[in-house]
């Protein structure tokens, strides 16, 4: 697992919020050659979009389709978030929770596209209606 260290910078310094834990994988590096990558940090997908994943597209496409719900959430997975790795071949999906807001946002317009296209099925955009009350 890759360690991600969170800070921000203050007057061209860059400040760690937990410069011990950062320190003790520094000292696990020592001599060695290392690969630092410096970003800027995305705003992960929101409350609202995750209440308006599971409460309308989860919602309607596990009743159209007649699968679980969670069984619809790895399908879309599976389809929308999905590549082939080339050093290994392998597949990999990437979880929801890893997504930006506009991200999502795609993730979200590309399974309307798919349902409406090949399903024959509307999912609403979530400033369309109130998913709140769809999922209880």
């Amino acid at each position: 697992m890759i360690p991600i260290h969170s800070g921000k910078v203050e007057r061209g310094k860059l400040m760690l919020f937990n410069h011990q834990k950062y320190l003790v994988q520094i000292s696990k590096l020592e001599g060695k050659e290392i690969e630092l990558t410096i970003r800027k940090k995305k705003s992960q997908r929101s409350i609202n979009q995750n209440a308006a994943y599971w409460g309308l597209v989860i919602d309607i496409l596990s009743e159209h389709l007649g699968y679980e719900r969670e069984e619809v959430h790895d399908a879309l997975r599976a389809k929308f978030l999905s590549h082939i790795d080339e050093k290994t071949g392998l597949t990999v999906i990437r979880s929801t929770t890893s997504l930006s807001t506009v991200e999502f946002m795609d993730y979200y317009s590309k399974i309307q596209r798919w349902a409406s296209e090949f399903l024959n099925c509307y999912i609403p955009s979530p400033n369309e209606c109130d998913y709140s009350e769809v999922n209880g």
